[in-house]
């Protein structure tokens, strides 16, 4: 029997193509429960996440259009995605966990609109389960749609906005039975069943909060080689003016917010006291912006915790023109193993859609300091934006072809609260469903289509594996399939990748390879397909490791 609690917080289940792990730490749940346990609270926590379980599940309609490019079970190092998961505890567990903690009031987390379904079915079975509690959903979706997030009947409030600010005065308004019209952000429907909703409310000074709960998250679950893996985030929002962004400087975001390097340093020491961390993600926007403050953090970690070693990593990209060789140096002694790097594009019309300057001098001077230091990279494009064209999103595949960094290419999708989704709306390019808002369902199809997207995105895997055969010295020539069919090993991924790469550079033709042996050819954009591998006889592909 699970411990009862006054306040559940909880992360839904998701459902999707694929799951990184490392990247759903319920850091923000972590930090309203500490909020609320300020305020005298006894909070737990139920991360469906949290384990290593998932289920093969049929797509939902509106993503059944994706069989085209998914629908095979590619065995190749070039396959993108094949089955559609649930990942995480069942809705039925959840409900369950509820019940058994009894708690009166449930906060569910919806970050992202296209996992919002999975939200509200969490909702539907903590109520049908536990019908004494009253449920709360925040998070990014329901604070900038909250008319949606209060038609399903289980969710009782939405909190708009940051919940350490919220979530305490709706505790404290439902316990004592005062007015919920007092608590910032929230929305409530009324007798006459119309909705009262507030603004969304943002912490103004984040050192004024306390440090998150993370005592509450499955640390065990999260571990990598043994040691645990944490997140940290140092500031909230981001000052630039990416049109693609809901969180920078030209979206319906709060404003950029950073918190001292004592209150990061004290919430680090906090969690190294009661377990061996080995991996640090910090979840920042922009990490590196302020130099001094940047290089004061890097300092601190590498006195308090150097010899532990500790990696590293700013895994939401860093911004190339802030990084020089004294703040690459630090970061490598404070434990950085790798850069990751935002490029976006090299196309000057593009950045000027995306209202982001050319960083590629400053990425080239980063990937030599990253050589220099022993470090390796990845660099981050988008392609598939309202308004990009698919052949300069060639030109940037080529551009890091020959530079010693992994390419990291994103499809465009239409992050609500962004200028760019205000775009796609004005522009009628807007997925017909939310469930649509999400890279792998192809969302935007304007001047690159979706055939061109998902091309895109395979010869972005092939160039990886190029830059994985260069590091080890053994890059395949061109050479029809025809010729080495009988040989290909569906269990031996690498050596048929190899065979399938020369046969890519001979004809164009992106192949896959079945479980039973089966060669078959992915759809794709042809002269998409043949631009890349004329541009790459032009170019020297470099490794990520020389």
């Amino acid at each position: 029997m699970s411990t009862p609690c006054e306040i559940l917080l909880v992360q839904p289940p998701m459902e999707e193509f694929y799951l990184t792990a490392k990247r759903t730490v319920p850091y923000g749940l972590a930090c309203i429960a500490a909020s609320l346990e300020q305020a005298g609270f006894s909070v737990s926590m139920v991360d469906a996440l949290a384990v290593a379980k998932s289920k093969i599940i049929p797509s939902p309609p509106e993503l059944g259009d994706l069989d085209r490019f998914y629908g095979r079970n590619d065995r190749s190092p070039f396959a993108l995605f094949h089955h559609y998961r649930h990942y995480g505890y069942s809705y039925e567990h959840m409900g369950t966990l509820a019940r058994e903690k009894r708690p009166f009031l449930v906060g569910i987390s919806s970050l992202f609109t296209a996992y919002c379904d999975e939200a509200l079915k969490t909702a539907e079975a903590i109520k049908q389960f536990w019908p004494e509690c009253r449920v709360v959903m925040g998070g990014h979706h329901p604070t900038l749609f909250p008319e949606a997030v209060m038609e399903c009947k289980a969710v009782d409030f939405v909190l708009r906005g940051e919940g350490e600010v919220s979530m305490p005065g709706l505790a404290l308004a439902l316990k004592n039975n005062t007015s919920l019209g007092d608590v910032p952000g929230i929305v409530f429907k009324r007798q006459d069943g119309s909705l009262h909703i507030k603004e969304p409310v943002w912490m103004d000074d984040l050192d004024a909060f306390p440090l998150p709960a993370t005592d509450l998250v499955d640390h065990g679950f999260y571990k990598r080689k043994q040691r645990a893996s944490i997140s940290v985030v140092a500031a909230r929002g981001c000052p630039m003016h990416c049109t693609y962004c809901c969180l920078g400087a030209s979206s319906a975001h709060a404003p950029f917010r950073r918190r001292s390097v004592a209150s990061v340093m004290a919430e680090l020491e906090c969690q190294m006291a009661y377990q061996e961390v080995g991996f640090i993600d910090f979840e920042d926007e922009n990490l590196s912006l302020d130099k001094e403050w940047f290089l004061s953090l890097l300092r601190e970690i590498t006195t308090r915790f150097g010899g532990r070693d500790i990696e590293l990593r700013a895994m939401n990209g860093l911004y190339a023109p802030s990084l020089d060789g004294e703040i690459v140096a630090a970061m490598k002694a404070a434990g950085f193993r790798t850069l990751n790097l935002s490029l976006g594009s090299t196309a000057r019309e593009q950045l000027a859609r995306f209202k982001r300057p050319d960083v590629s001098k400053a990425l080239d001077r980063c990937l030599d300091l990253a050589q220099i230091l022993s470090m390796e990279a990845v660099s981050y494009l988008i392609a598939a934006a309202p308004g990009q064209a698919p052949e300069p999103s060639v030109e940037d595949l080529l551009y890091l072809g020959a530079r010693r960094t992994l390419v990291g290419l994103s499809v465009f999708y239409p992050a609500p609260g962004s200028h760019d989704f205000q775009r796609c709306k004005t522009r009628g390019l807007l997925p017909p469903t939310f469930a649509r808002m999400r890279s792998t369902a192809f969302p935007v199809s304007d001047i690159t289509t979706r055939l061109q997207a998902a091309t895109l995105l395979r010869l972005a895997r092939i160039l990886n594996f190029m830059k994985a055969l260069v590091d080890e010295g053994e890059l395949p020539e061109p050479c029809p399939v025809c010729d080495q069919g009988a040989a290909i090993d569906p269990h031996d991924r690498r050596a048929a990748g190899k065979i399938l790469l020369a046969g890519f550079l001979h004809d164009a033709k992106i192949r896959g390879i079945l479980p039973d042996g089966t060669v078959f050819e992915h759809p794709v954009d042809k002269p998409l397909a043949q631009l890349f591998v004329k541009g790459l006889a032009v170019i020297t592909v470099r490794g990520v490791k020389r």
